[in-house]
């Protein structure tokens, strides 16, 4: 599909959300075939530490074993790089420093999506994690496109969705998120972004008109991911 392009994924944070990311890869890819597909090589890394933790000070810095698995990564033939985790995008520049792969950005890829949905600017909400939400990760760089950010009231039950989802009770998280969503909504905010890779399977069947305002982080990434290997010709 892509010659010698080989996606490198820097995963397992967690790692459902990383069988997601690769899910969702291959349904955006524009195949007819197997051949048509991306090469892609996954480190499924689940050893490395909270990153909320860390950003929270609570807990051991993530990236030394985040950029552990960005060297077998190297090693393994990456040509691109993606990181399907959204509070790990807090440390994309200390590894993109360390690396001359490119790695995707997902909050470009958010900025994008958006773009397409044809919104040029207004409050978006966020579903994320409190690490995410510290780091200012999605105001800076959605404010470069005329966004402004809304996070939940009740941000505690998003977190606890997010732990529920990690525990593989999704059905019990659903309804949390659910209630942030709307809530959201009613305040103004035409998309919810799902910042959190966690968050989309519990959310990933949602009914309308409160699924039409979802983005899914995850799967604007995987867009992104193909977007830059396909030939602009070919790209759905």
């Amino acid at each position: 599909m892509a010659g010698s392009e080989v996606l490198g994924v820097l995963g397992g944070m967690g790692p459902m959300a990383t069988v997601d990311f690769l899910r969702k890869l291959v349904e955006a890819t524009p195949a007819a075939r197997d051949q048509d597909h991306l090469a892609v090589m996954v480190a499924q890394a689940a050893d490395i530490p909270d990153r909320t933790r860390a950003i929270l000070g609570q807990g051991p810095d993530p990236l030394p074993a985040m950029t552990l698995a960005l060297r077998r990564l190297e090693a393994a033939g990456a040509t691109r790089l993606a990181i399907p985790c959204n509070t790990a995008h807090h440390w994309h520049g200390a590894l993109q420093a360390l690396t001359p792969i490119p790695i995707l950005h997902i909050v470009d890829a958010v900025a994008t999506a958006l773009a397409h949905r044809g919104l040029a600017g207004g409050p978006v909400g966020l579903l994320a994690t409190d690490g995410t939400l510290r780091t200012g990760l999605y105001p800076r760089h959605l404010g470069c496109h005329g966004f402004t950010c809304r996070v939940p009231t009740d941000q505690a039950a998003v977190m606890r969705a997010v732990r529920l989802v990690k525990a593989g009770r999704g059905a019990e998280a659903r309804p949390l998120l659910e209630a942030a969503a709307a809530a959201l909504m009613a305040g103004g905010c035409r998309q919810v972004v799902m910042a959190c890779t966690e968050i989309p399977l519990a959310l990933c069947d949602t009914a309308e008109p409160l699924g039409a305002a979802l983005l899914d982080a995850t799967d604007a990434l995987a867009r992104a991911c193909i977007a830059a290997a396909v030939p602009a010709s070919r790209a759905a």
